[in-house]
């Protein structure tokens, strides 16, 4: 049993066939798959697959490199504060330095503005930080949400990743680590606490090692699995285990599975 807590289902890759794409969903054994909004233009798209598939959570949000105004995230809080039934989480948001010419003060605004609204709808976060870490550990310290969040795609140091564990925050765990020259994300994930990982495969991006130039698919996480257990000194079981209680717990809202005993 698998959950995808981070995964652009709702992109056409997916969606043109959505009858195949869930098949093979339930024959991965991936029992849940949370979709981040990235624009108010996916907001629909997103709540109907949620409500229509067993499996299919819903993020909302606001993503840093893509443009917004003011309208979208007033439109943003409308519908995050009407509690759609299967909304678990506020995302992908975050801040974005790789790309220099998006407007920066607007990305701090709009990243503080929807960590406000999950602050006030207690909600975790999906947090998008490229070239931000130290910031991002910053804002969120300075948020102080209830129920904390995913650093979505983490490629810092363990020792910013133990800053922001330390202030409750989970690590998504993707098809990074299958690449071998991916040295310090690598190492980083050995050596985290394994109370503080979640998987993921930002699919149909971040593919894996093999498939480069691929679409990525929410089925390869059981990939991701395995190479983390390559990676860790714990049984397969206690880390699956381990990690399925790490994404229940944080998206408390996906209460329809029970939690797995550690005997």
């Amino acid at each position: 049993m698998f959950i995808d807590t981070h995964c652009h289902f709702d992109f056409p890759l997916f969606t043109d066939d959505i009858t195949d794409s869930i098949r093979q969903l339930r024959q991965a054994q991936i029992v849940g798959l949370i979709i981040p909004g990235v624009s108010v233009n996916h907001f629909n798209t997103i709540l109907q697959l949620a409500n229509d598939y067993d499996e299919v959570y819903a993020a909302l949000g606001l993503h840093p490199i893509y443009q917004h105004t003011q309208a979208d995230l007033e439109q943003l809080g409308h519908i995050v504060k009407q509690k759609p039934k299967k909304l678990v989480a506020i995302g992908e948001i975050g801040l974005d330095k790789y790309d220099q010419t998006i407007d920066w003060q607007q990305q701090l605004s709009f990243f503080r503005a929807q960590l406000a609204l999950a602050k006030q709808c207690d909600l975790p976060v999906l947090v998008h930080s490229r070239k931000t870490h130290d910031i991002i550990y910053h804002e969120l310290h300075q948020a102080d949400l209830p129920c904390r969040g995913v650093i979505h795609g983490f490629s810092g140091s363990y020792q910013q990743a133990m800053q922001l564990i330390k202030i409750g925050y989970y690590i998504g765990v993707g098809g990074v680590i299958s690449y071998a020259r991916a040295n310090k994300t690598r190492n980083t994930i050995a050596q985290l606490p394994l109370e503080s990982l979640v998987l993921e495969t930002d699919a149909p991006d971040m593919p894996l090692s093999g498939r480069q130039g691929q679409a990525n698919r929410p089925e390869y996480i059981v990939e991701t699995f395995n190479i983390l257990c390559q990676l860790r000194n714990e049984p397969a079981e206690q880390i699956r285990n381990t990690i399925l209680t790490n994404t229940l717990t944080l998206f408390s809202r996906i209460n329809k599975m029970k939690r797995p005993h550690n005997d």
